[in-house]
This record gives structure tokens, sequence and C-alpha cells, in this order.
């Protein structure tokens, strides 16, 4: 746990509108004071996110989240009874507190209660909500340590809290629950079928019209190291260079090779800690054997295809 006066000191730079870096079980995020618009400005500034990409805002408590819903459907209660703590993010209609920017002014606001102590102890110490993206530069690899956030951001931000690797490693599922029925807008580690059993069938993909995301993690390319990235279905690794590849059934010629954890949740829990290795480890390539096509994958083939470049 943080030392309780560097807990009080990270609340009230929360609170006079600075910027905090935080473990949640996920990956570490970049928070701000969810409540104000110039606070929440240096968001995007810092990391240089469009501001057609909302953020997540991170609550205490079912009650905090109720707070910031102008409508809280049956389903939400039902979903994060389910699983808050924990990585799922419900969109609902916002209400007027929640600043546009937070939302890319959409009428709506991605609302979650992380599964980690330090990240729900600073929420309450700032007596806030907190916004808050992946601690990182936009499009690039999310930090699952508190090294990962300094290597990225450096002196661009006030404090990072470090409280060690993240748990989960890969981002949240998000699920809108503003239409007909819920729409699943990024797969997470709390899967459809996770999803499915609690409220019924869902729909997927992002609907809507183009403009702002209904969601962050919806861009094209996200995700990605610094060395290009290539995600591979055979023995077809570039023809060039010193690289890694990262395999799952069996290893093939490279510079180094390393073998990924057979199961879904073990492999995301290292996923982002190994590619951040690997990018600083002066490679051209690196290579990864494309997953099984099963459904507790589908949030980590959706992570290495948005971070991948096409052989």
């Amino acid at each position: 746990m943080i030392d309780p006066e560097l807990l009080a000191r990270a609340g009230a730079i929360i609170r006079r509108g600075g910027l905090v870096a935080f473990p949640t079980e996920t990956v570490y995020g970049l928070g701000a004071n969810a409540l104000d618009p110039r606070a929440v400005d240096r968001i995007f500034e810092v990391k240089g996110r469009p501001a057609s990409s909302p953020l997540i805002v991170h609550v205490s408590s079912i009650e905090m989240a109720r707070t910031l819903a102008r409508e809280w459907p049956a389903d939400a209660d039902a979903l994060a009874d389910a699983f808050w703590p924990g990585p799922l993010t419900l969109v609902v209609a916002k209400t007027a507190q929640i600043p546009s920017n937070v939302t890319a002014g959409l009428p709506t606001v991605g609302l979650r209660q992380p599964d980690h102590a330090v990240a729900l102890a600073l929420i309450d110490e700032a007596g806030v909500p907190i916004a808050a993206p992946s601690a990182n530069l936009f499009t690039g690899l999310s930090p699952t340590t508190a090294e990962h956030v300094l290597k990225s951001l450096g002196g661009s931000i006030d404090l990072i809290l470090d409280g060690g690797a993240t748990r989960v490693g890969i981002e949240s599922t998000v699920l809108a629950l503003t239409g007909a029925r819920p729409r699943l807008l990024r797969p997470g580690m709390v899967s459809r079928e996770d999803i499915e059993e609690i409220v019924g069938e869902i729909d997927t993909g992002r609907g809507g019209a183009e403009g702002a995301h209904p969601s962050p993690g919806l861009h094209e390319k996200h995700y990605s190291p610094a060395t290009p990235l290539f995600l591979v279905d055979s023995e077809l690794l570039p023809e060039r260079g010193r690289g890694a590849y990262l395999w799952l059934t069996q290893p093939l010629p490279a510079s180094h090779d390393e073998q990924m954890p057979p199961d879904a949740a073990s492999y995301a829990a290292v996923l982002y800690e190994t590619l951040h290795r690997l990018d600083d480890g002066s490679f051209e390539w690196i290579a990864i054997e494309r997953p099984p096509d099963w459904p507790d994958w589908a949030a980590i083939i959706d992570r290495l295809v948005r971070a991948s470049t096409r052989l």
C-alpha cells in the first residue's frame, strides 16, 4: 500500500487540477479530476490524445457511479454487482456535471470501479471521480508498471504512484447500456460470454455514426511498441534483421524467441510487460504467433491486431 502522506499529496494534486499516474488492476492510468475540464484538458495535452477519444471515469463505489449517471438501468446494477470492482466499464447517459471534453462531446460516459487498493484509496482521498486513460503517449504501449509510465511520460505529470505490476495487464471491457440492448464496444478480460450470463444476448461493434468514438481504444492503430510488430499465422517471419518471436505452439528461427503462457488470462497479464522489454532490446522487429480464435482470447487478439504492422 502507498504511504499515507504520499496518498494525501496525490489527492491534493488531483483536487487542484494536477495529474497523477496510478495503478489499477488493468494498466496504469493518467488521472485528473473528472469534474474539472481544465484538468481533463491536460490529460489530452500530455498524451497527445485526440479530442474524439473519450476518457473512462473511475469511481470508488456504485453509489458514486449513480451520481454521475443521468440514467442507471437495471442492467447496470446487475453488471456492477457481478463485476465491480473489476475490469468492466459501463457506458451510460451522463449528468451535466461531467464536462464534455471527458466524453468527446457525447451525452454518455464510461464508468468503472477499479479493483486495486491504491486506485480506490486515491479516489476517496481526492474526494472526486477520476478521469483516466492509460498513462502513456497516445497509440503507444500501455504501461503495467510505474517504470513504463516514467519512460513514456517522464516529467510531464505531477506524481506517479508506484503500486507494482498490474494484475490483469490489458484494458477493461467497455459495454454500452444506452441502446435497446447492451453493446460490446471494446473486448476485455470480462468476456462477452461472462456478460451474457448476467444480461442475456448483447450486440457488438461501435454502432452509430462516424466522429467521436463511443469508447476509448477504437483507433485502428493502437497499443503499439516503437519496434514494428507483426502478427503471424504460420512460419512467415520478417526476412530481415535482428528480431524477436513470441510463440504459443512452437519456436521459429529468430534472434530471440520465448514462449508465452498457454492460457488467455496469464498471457494478458504479461503481454505489455513483455513488449516493453523487447521494445528496449534493440530488435528490428517483433513477431507474435496469432493466438487461437477462441472467445477467451478475443481481447488479446484485438490488442495485437491494432498494434501490428502488415507483413
